[in-house]
């Protein structure tokens, strides 16, 4: 009986060690988390709400996108800024170095200049597609976008506006190139090159290239908003863009 006790002893200080640290970090973790709630409360800061959070993640995708709309579908919006400018489509490089080298440059760039035109035109009718996603975000939208990555509201827009937006785009783009006279500076372009003995003749698709560029270009734009909304303080415009965003 005598040698039992210290055994005994034994194994239960070496069960309550394992359950000691076992459930240290989890200890630690609830201390931590309360901790950090209460000096939200003595700073007067209190934990985010679910209404907040959409109102929040709504206000940031506002100001991102009437942003960037507005800076897309200004004069030269596309053609002079560098990261959404839309070139020659790269399927047709070819074309554009053979028609250089046949005189053409003038040409070149005036087509150039007319296809971002008419991104700059379709630019303008994207705020309502935007704000009828924006309207939708659901309690669980806004807590996955605020918890992810520096573009997770512009892919959120992406997954649920591309589609209509290239509805909606494709006869705006349509009537603009026909607006700015985008034809008229693609048809002497390809007609000639569609001339040169041998080659294999082109007729891509404008409208759709166009389409594409501009809509990449405004989701630029967009993400470029989000990350300075989520980085810079400055970028708070609003007392619930400060709350939601100063919480992270």
């Amino acid at each position: 009986m005598k040698t039992i006790y210290p055994i005994s002893f034994t194994l239960l200080s070496i069960f309550l060690f394992f359950c000691y640290t076992s459930g240290q970090s989890n200890l630690n973790k609830a201390l931590n988390d309360a901790t950090k709630n209460l000096n939200q409360l003595k700073s007067g800061n209190k934990p985010l709400t679910n209404d907040e959070v959409v109102r929040g993640l709504r206000e940031a995708l506002n100001v991102g996108t009437n942003n960037s709309t507005a800076l897309a579908s200004k004069l030269d919006g596309f053609y002079k800024n560098p990261l959404i400018f839309i070139p020659f489509p790269p399927e047709t490089q070819k074309i554009k170095n053979t028609a250089v080298s046949l005189g053409m440059k003038k040409q070149v760039q005036d087509f150039e200049m007319s296809i971002n035109r008419a991104a700059e035109e379709a630019a303008k009718t994207a705020a309502p597609v935007f704000l009828d996603a924006i309207k939708a975000m659901t309690i669980q939208d806004g807590f996955s976008i605020l918890k992810g990555a520096d573009n997770a509201a512009t892919n959120y827009l992406k997954n649920k506006t591309s589609n209509d937006l290239t509805v909606r785009f494709l006869p705006i783009i349509k009537n603009a190139i026909q607006k700015v006279q985008v034809t008229r500076y693609w048809n002497p372009i390809i007609t000639k090159y569609n001339k040169i003995p041998g080659v294999q003749k082109q007729n891509p698709n404008l409208e759709k290239y166009i389409t594409a560029r501009a809509l990449d270009g405004i989701f630029k734009l967009i993400a470029g908003e989000e990350k300075k909304i989520r980085t810079d303080p400055r970028a708070r415009v609003s007392d619930i863009l400060q709350k939601v965003f100063g919480s992270k």
